[in-house]
């Protein structure tokens, strides 16, 4: 790792960066304070900011609202946020095609599934299993997590369909200190359990960095992977996946990653970042 002051003397050095969402710019009571300062801040210096989440919970189209500077209004642009969820929309469009689509999570997250042309079914509503497509996890909010967790154990018993994870996540953080369970650690128990490989996308897989960099491309054409950032607050998601994409990353310590932990963690996993900071505001 390279030893740097602040987040914000080495950002110059980049010519785009790619932000985590939750434990980096927003948390569960919103956005971080003094992010939207930062974000205006590098925009400012010409620095093009994407954000490319494992969040399936809202469309793009909501998650720009979340990131608003007092005088700018909003920072984002609608395609300057990438979210997992796209991917999977993509995969349901093209090989599923048409029919009924089970989902785990909250209304709003069943946009995806709609964007693909496809008929969004909470799994509580799922009358007939025969008449299910494919089966999605996109969020841990929206359901009954006893009930619902056991119908979809049960559905997948019945029918041979095809499981979507939207948000690898398992975990992310909820205030100072402390982490929820996330969709992705459902999806992983109910997998174990039915004896299937899920199909997952999100970090750290490198299809979403790949999807983020096209984007790039548009707004930089000479853009090159060395001229490219990811900061992200989770070793095994954020960095190793940008890692293998062949970026710089920065970890910061403002999520998941305990700081008393951060260093031991990055030596026992061996996955290694360019950079270590506290958070993007020092």
């Amino acid at each position: 790792m390279k030893s740097e002051s602040s987040f914000e003397k080495i950002a110059p050095n980049y010519r785009a960066i790619f932000f985590d969402a939750y434990g980096v710019l927003r948390n569960s009571s919103g956005i971080i304070d003094g992010v939207p300062e930062v974000l205006a801040r590098l925009q400012q210096t010409g620095i093009d900011c994407y954000v490319i989440t494992n969040d399936a919970s809202k469309s793009p189209e909501k998650m720009r609202g979340y990131y608003v500077h007092p005088q700018r209004g909003e920072i984002f642009a609608i395609e300057k946020i990438v979210s997992s969820g796209m991917l999977a929309s993509e995969f349901l469009a093209g090989k599923v095609g048409s029919g009924k689509v089970a989902y785990l999570g909250k209304p709003a997250s069943a946009y995806y599934i709609e964007e693909a042309g496809l008929e969004a079914v909470p799994v509580a509503e799922v009358k007939n299993p025969e008449e299910i497509r494919c089966m999605v996890f996109l969020d841990d909010e929206g359901f009954d997590w006893y009930r619902d967790l056991n119908r979809t154990l049960n559905l997948l018993r019945k029918v041979n369909i095809p499981v979507i994870v939207a948000n690898t996540d398992t975990s992310y953080p909820v205030k100072s200190g402390e982490v929820a369970v996330a969709v992705g650690s459902l999806a992983s128990m109910i997998e174990s359990i039915v004896g299937k490989t899920f199909i997952r996308f999100g970090k750290p897989d490198t299809q979403i960095f790949s999807f983020t960099y096209e984007r790039a491309l548009h707004a930089i054409p000479d853009l090159n992977k060395r001229q490219i950032l990811m900061v992200g607050d989770t070793l095994h998601t954020d960095i190793l996946g940008a890692n293998q994409f062949g970026v710089d990353t920065a970890l910061v310590l403002s999520g998941n990653t305990q700081k008393e932990k951060a260093r031991l963690q990055i030596r026992s996993r061996g996955i290694i970042p360019t950079y270590l900071f506290d958070s993007i505001l020092t």
